[in-house]
């Protein structure tokens, strides 16, 4: 059987889809919430803790919907999206004035990992204020971290979850898809690194980089029970050249496709972005389950 599309780890072929046209006759008053559970039953579509993954299920056949394989019945219910209505952090008083001191005249740099801490809000509010991508959005397991000088904050660094498949990174590691979908989270992206606009220091962020790489295995295994072995970022080379990481000893393994994680046109439709990696250990193909 033909293969139809691959979805977050589940090959859909045309005898799945003969599956979910009969579901769908069978069952026509079924709501898209519904089917979706239904479907989730049949197949035994499960996360690790048992529960269903109705949510995935969902994106899914809309996925087949909107490509014309199947045909979903109408919408009943839209609720609001939490990405588009979610409030802006409030408005938090920091010093703004201008600084621009040699690294040395900070110390000591102070670094706190502020996630489901007070300081949270804090960390919310600069990214949603100053990053020029907007608050840090990121799903799954997530840190974030907030760099003082004197209790006056400097940056944020954030980070999340990894993409699930990455071509340069999945070939620079030696990854198959099986052992990919078993340790791909024990990597961290950071999908935000802001140093604030009033403050001019060099050489501060590439400092971070490194202070944040020698502690960030141990936060991840008090907040989350395991560990990372191996950082990762984008840097769009349209605006940045990455020097800060380039300082830091990361590595360049390629550009990303600009597809997207959701593409099913196989087509360019966003910027290409430098991958950039940092192993946090001489053996992290064997702890990443490479070289097992």
């Amino acid at each position: 059987m033909s293969t139809i599309l691959c979805y977050r780890g589940r090959t859909v072929t045309t005898g799945d889809l003969d599956t979910i046209r009969a579901l769908l006759k069978a069952h026509p008053d079924a709501s898209r919430r519904a089917f979706s559970q239904r479907l989730c039953e049949h197949w035994d579509w499960r996360q690790p803790n048992g529960a269903l993954r109705d949510m995935v299920c969902r994106s899914l056949l809309l996925a087949l919907h909107r490509a014309e394989h199947i045909c979903l019945p109408e919408v009943r219910h839209r609720p609001p999206n939490n990405a588009i209505v979610r409030r802006r952090p409030p408005p938090v008083a920091v010093d703004r004035s201008p600084l621009e001191q040699p690294l040395r005249a900070l110390r000591p740099v102070e670094l706190v990992a502020v996630r489901r801490t007070p300081l949270e809000g804090l960390f919310d509010h600069l990214i949603a204020e100053a990053h020029y991508l907007g608050p840090m959005q990121g799903v799954g397991e997530q840190l974030k971290y907030l760099a003082f000088s004197q209790g006056r904050p400097l940056a944020c660094l954030g980070f999340t979850s990894a993409p699930r498949h990455l071509a340069p990174r999945d070939g620079f590691i030696g990854w198959s898809p099986a052992v990919r979908r078993a340790h791909v989270h024990e990597i961290a992206y950071q999908s935000r690194f802001l140093i604030l606009p009033w403050v001019r220091v060099p050489h501060l962020a590439s400092h971070l980089l490194g202070r944040v790489a020698r502690r960030i295995g141990a936060d991840w295994q008090t907040l989350y029970g395991h560990p990372v072995h191996y950082l990762e970022t984008f840097v769009d080379p349209e605006r940045y050249a990455g020097t800060c990481y380039r300082a830091a000893n990361w590595q360049e393994l390629g550009l990303t496709t600009g597809r997207g994680k959701d593409d099913l046109s196989h087509r360019p439709n966003r910027s290409r972005k430098q991958v950039l990696a940092y192993p946090l250990h001489a053996d992290f193909r064997r702890r990443l389950g490479a070289l097992a």
